[in-house]
């Protein structure tokens, strides 16, 4: 089993959201966050005075899945949220040891 996590843009979740669901995953969790890389921020203007904003707001899309769907959720992920300008994101797959789901107990890739 295996954790996916999609650090992308804000307006492209609707997107992703919906090809997973087309591949036939369906759950996953979403979580606003901030952060920085080579966007390095972007300049704004607040009454009349320029400021940096250096941590950009962006979402995380986190879905456990087996290992034999990794390839094609990493795949569609990337493909829904690539507009290849900087600030497109990241991906970031990870082994999960032990999954169990609490109202019945089950483990493993029935928990999922």
């Amino acid at each position: 089993m295996k954790k996916v996590e999609c650090i992308t843009r804000a307006i492209k979740l609707a997107q992703i959201k919906d090809a997973l669901a087309e591949i036939g995953v369906v759950g996953m969790t979403v979580t606003d966050v901030r952060g920085c890389g080579q966007q390095k921020g972007r300049h704004e203007l607040y009454r009349g005075n320029e400021y940096t904003v250096s941590l950009l707001p962006k979402i995380k899309i986190t879905v456990a899945t087996s290992d034999d769907k990794v390839e094609e959720v990493v795949k569609t992920m990337m493909e829904v949220a690539r507009t290849g300008e900087i600030g497109d994101g990241k991906i970031f797959v990870q082994s999960l040891e032990r999954v169990v789901r609490i109202r019945t107990g089950e483990e493993g890739g029935e928990a999922l």
